[in-house]
C-alpha cells in the first residue's frame, strides 16, 4: 500500500474511528519521498510576499479567505498551521481537488491557496499565478527561488506531503525483507531518482524505520492543530 501522510498522521488526527492504526497495522517498506506545499495567490492578489498576507490578513481579520483542494487534506493542514503559527483568521475555502482549485485561482475567483509544489510551480514559471512562500524546511527544488515559511517570519515550519510504502503488519521477514532490498534498489537507480526529482519529488534517503519516527513526530503535531 502506498499513501502519504494525509492517510499516516491526517485522517488519524482528525477522526477518533478510521479502522486502523497508523503504527501497529503496517510493515513499513521504505520511505519514497517529500513534496512540499506552497501558500500561493492570483497576480492581483494585494501581497506579493508572506509578511505582506500576514499584514493584509492582520488589517482584516475574518475577511481573506484561502482555498485548499479538499477539507482535512494536506493542503488544508499547511493553511491551518500557517494561520495558528501568524496568529491571523482567514476563511477557510475547501475543493474537491487540486484541479478545479487552481482554475479558480488562476480565474481570479480565490485570491490565496494552499497548492502542491508539483502543481504549482507550473502555473507560477507561466505567469498564472504567484507563489509566496513554500512549507518545506529548505526551499523546493522547482521552485529555488521561492523563499520557506520559516524563511519568511515563521521559524520551524515544517509540513510536507510525504509518502510511504507499508504492507499489512505480521508479514513473514523474509518476505519484507525482500520488499524492503527490492525497493531500496529501486529508488537507488539514477533514473528512478531523477523521474522522482522531475516532478517536483524530493527523494528521501531513509530507512524504513523513518515511517514510523514520521509518524509518531507528526500524528501528535497533527492532532493538536485538529
Amino acid at each position: 500500500f502506498y499513501s502519504g501522510n494525509t492517510t499516516y498522521t491526517m485522517n488519524p488526527a482528525l477522526r477518533a474511528r478510521i479502522g486502523f492504526d497508523p503504527i501497529r497495522s503496517y510493515e513499513p517498506i521504505g520511505m519514497i519521498g517529500t513534496v512540499p506545499l506552497a501558500i500561493v495567490a492570483h497576480p492581483s492578489a494585494p501581497a506579493d510576499s508572506l509578511a505582506k498576507l500576514i499584514a493584509l490578513a492582520k488589517q482584516k481579520p475574518g475577511q481573506l479567505t484561502m482555498a485548499s483542494f479538499g477539507a482535512g487534506t494536506s493542503s488544508h493542514f499547511v493553511g491551518e498551521l500557517f494561520k495558528a503559527q501568524s496568529g491571523i483568521s482567514m476563511v477557510h475555502v475547501p475543493y474537491k481537488g487540486s484541479a478545479p482549485m487552481m482554475q479558480d485561482l488562476i480565474g481570479g475567483q480565490i485570491p490565496f491557496a494552499v497548492d502542491t509544489t508539483l502543481a504549482a510551480g507550473p502555473q507560477a514559471q507561466a505567469g498564472r499565478i504567484k507563489v509566496l512562500a513554500v512549507s518545506s524546511p529548505k526551499r523546493a527544488i522547482n521552485l529555488p527561488d521561492v523563499p520557506t515559511l520559516a524563511e519568511s517570519g515563521l521559524p520551524g515550519f515544517d509540513l510536507t506531503a510525504w509518502g510511504a510504502l507499508v504492507a499489512p503488519r505480521g508479514l513473514p521477514a523474509d518476505v519484507r525483507g525482500a520488499l524492503v532490498k527490492s525497493l531500496a534498489a529501486a529508488m537507488a537507480t539514477p533514473a528512478m531518482r531523477e523521474d522522482l526529482r522531475r516532478v517536483g519529488i524530493e527523494v528521501l534517503d531513509e530507512p524504513p524505520s523513518a515511517y514510523e519516527a514520521r509518524v509518531n513526530r507528526e500524528l501528535p503535531a497533527m492532532r493538536a492543530l485538529v
